[in-house]
């Protein structure tokens, strides 16, 4: 299992990890305490997965219609505190 820094993945990698996790588990490719410490990591991509997809939702929450159906920010978002 290689050593990621989950926090700074883009969602599309993050699901992908997520992804590979867990056929691995499934297929039982990996040993019972390798399984346990990547349902841990597993936990972790999904955290940082929704958290992406928090902050998209407020992006859409804030953008508004102006005149001529042309999209605006309509206030400031913002940044998660960690």
């Amino acid at each position: 299992m290689e050593n990621i820094d989950i926090k700074t993945l883009k969602f599309e990698d993050a699901l992908a990890r997520l992804e590979e996790i867990v056929a691995q588990i499934e297929q039982g490719k990996v040993s019972l305490e390798e399984s346990i410490q990547q349902y841990g990591q597993g936990i972790e991509l999904i955290k940082q997965c929704r958290g992406i997809l928090d902050q998209a939702e407020k992006k859409i929450q804030l953008l508004g219609r102006s005149e001529g159906d042309a999209l605006q920010i309509s206030g400031e978002l913002e940044e998660p505190q960690e």
